[in-house]
């Protein structure tokens, strides 16, 4: 599907492409291999459309707390603070990221130029390999008794990593028995982290991991677990008034990622969600109709609230703000207060 961008100004004439193809653009990204590799992919695509560009490397105040869970920060975009610092001090021109880590809510200055195709939405968990069968593993996705009784579990707590608490309680919420643990760090980090503990695994991105080729053959995707808004795409950010980096970006943009994510987005938005708030959303385009699951639960992952909805795409302008304010209306809202409190 084509998109026109109409861009209004005082000037009723057409807009001149800009011609100084010369001028390069500087990427801002974070130091982990991941990032690198995003912002490599946004390098590239733009030297496909003759943009040359340059990497400059910012460090983050997530990458540089590496013990505190996200969710006990108290930052809204702790892996996109100091990005947005950079673009705007003129650092960078363009700042890449997860799209899962960027605030609903931009920096003021601070636009979306481009959201790109997106990868795997899945969690997976990566588990010790001499911990558990294959076999056994199935049974998270199909039968969680049937797991739990497989294992023997009553003798032998289980325990599982992540730093998200929306993994935390989306476990939690179909084994409530078990323990989760902190688990901080890049990519190889946290797999190192993983292999040298007694944990039986930890929940990562699939995303992630197979972007970088690190997804190792011991891991399973958790078909149950709804994502994080977002997850799986790349957002590309610039000044609001640059023009020369939004013509560069623009061609790059996914319609149907755009389309969909902005639904997840607008979803937690109006549930005032956050890195601290477990809040989960994915919406699919399937034959021009948008499908979409939301979900939000309480922190202990006891009560949980879903919502699924169907609808056209030319239709779904504000399905995801509709959608959470069912939500809020039919439950949600007390599961909300109970948060909130739980922060204060």
């Amino acid at each position: 599907m084509d998109v026109i961008i109409l861009m209004l100004s005082t000037n009723t004439s057409p807009r001149e492409p800009i011609k100084n193809m010369a001028k390069i653009i500087r990427i801002g990204t974070r130091e982990s291999k991941l990032a690198v590799w995003q912002a490599t992919l946004v390098q590239q695509l733009l030297l496909k459309n003759n943009f040359k560009s340059e990497l400059v490397y910012i460090k983050s105040e997530g990458d540089l707390d590496l013990l505190t869970p996200i969710y006990e920060m108290g930052i809204q975009g702790v892996f996109t603070k100091s990005l947005d610092i950079a673009l705007l001090n003129n650092t960078i021109d363009i700042a890449v990221h997860s799209m899962k880590d960027v605030p609903v809510q931009l920096a003021k200055g601070i636009v979306q130029t481009a959201v790109l195709e997106r990868a795997s939405y899945k969690d997976l968990l990566v588990y010790k390999p001499s911990s558990i069968l294959y076999d056994g593993w199935l049974l998270l996705n199909n039968d969680p008794a049937a797991f739990e009784k497989f294992f023997n579990l009553a003798n032998c707590p289980f325990t599982i990593a992540t730093s998200s608490i929306r993994r935390k309680t989306q476990w939690l919420n179909r084994f409530p028995g078990h323990n989760i643990e902190n688990l901080r760090g890049n990519i190889n980090t946290r797999l190192q982290k993983v292999a040298d503990s007694s944990w039986h695994g930890a929940i990562f991105a699939a995303a992630g991991l197979e972007r970088i080729q690190l997804r190792p053959a011991n891991s399973i995707e958790l078909d149950w677990m709804l994502p994080s808004p977002a997850q799986g795409a790349i957002m590309v950010v610039s000044k609001d008034k640059d023009e020369y980096c939004l013509e560069a970006c623009t061609p790059l943009n996914d319609y149907n990622t755009a389309v969909c994510t902005k639904i997840e987005r607008d979803f937690l938005k109006t549930l005032l969600g956050g890195c601290s708030t477990p809040i989960s959303a994915l919406a699919q385009i399937i034959d021009d109709v948008v499908f979409f699951k939301g979900n939000l639960l309480s922190i202990d992952g006891k009560d949980k609230i879903t919502i699924e909805r169907h609808i056209p795409v030319n239709e779904s302008i504000d399905l995801g703000k509709h959608a959470a304010e069912y939500l809020l209306k039919n439950g949600g809202e007390k599961i909300v207060v109970g948060i909130n409190n739980a922060e204060k």
